[in-house]
């Protein structure tokens, strides 16, 4: 149960949360919009994030994914964590590429919350799909 009757804003949170996020800083990650069991980001493919055949690293779709998970999911002011995750990769990105992802909250209960993370192109054609199951704490984000 939280003690304090005062949740913090969407915007107090993710500031919070950026202040010591050095990974979403290095994968250079742009939030876009940011609300309550939302958050759209984007960023552009670079030649570090290739793989040896040239395409986006899967290790890459799958961070920027739980990155934009983390933001929609913490955006209530509650502490919360991934309980279980899992993506699809569905078509290649170059070096070069724009590509945005989308994480949309499908349903929030009292301890479980789950979302649709899309990471689309600039075609709007989709490169990943990621599905994450979030714990809610009893902590306040802080």
């Amino acid at each position: 149960m939280i003690m304090n009757e005062e949740i913090k804003s969407p915007e107090e949170v993710l500031k919070i949360m950026l202040k010591k996020d050095r990974f979403t800083e290095w994968l250079s990650l742009k939030i876009d919009e940011h609300r309550m069991g939302y958050c759209k980001l984007h960023f552009t493919v670079t030649d570090v994030m290739l793989n040896g055949f040239e395409v986006i690293h899967g290790g890459v779709l799958f961070s920027a994914s739980d990155s934009a998970f983390a933001f929609a999911c913490n955006s209530h002011g509650i502490i919360t964590v991934a309980l279980d995750v899992t993506i699809s990769f569905t078509r290649p990105a170059k070096s070069g590429e724009l590509l945005t992802v989308e994480a949309i909250e499908v349903h929030l209960g009292n301890k479980i919350g789950i979302y649709d993370i899309r990471t689309t192109n600039e075609k709007g054609e989709l490169v990943a799909l990621f599905k994450g199951t979030a714990y809610r704490t009893s902590k306040e984000v802080g």
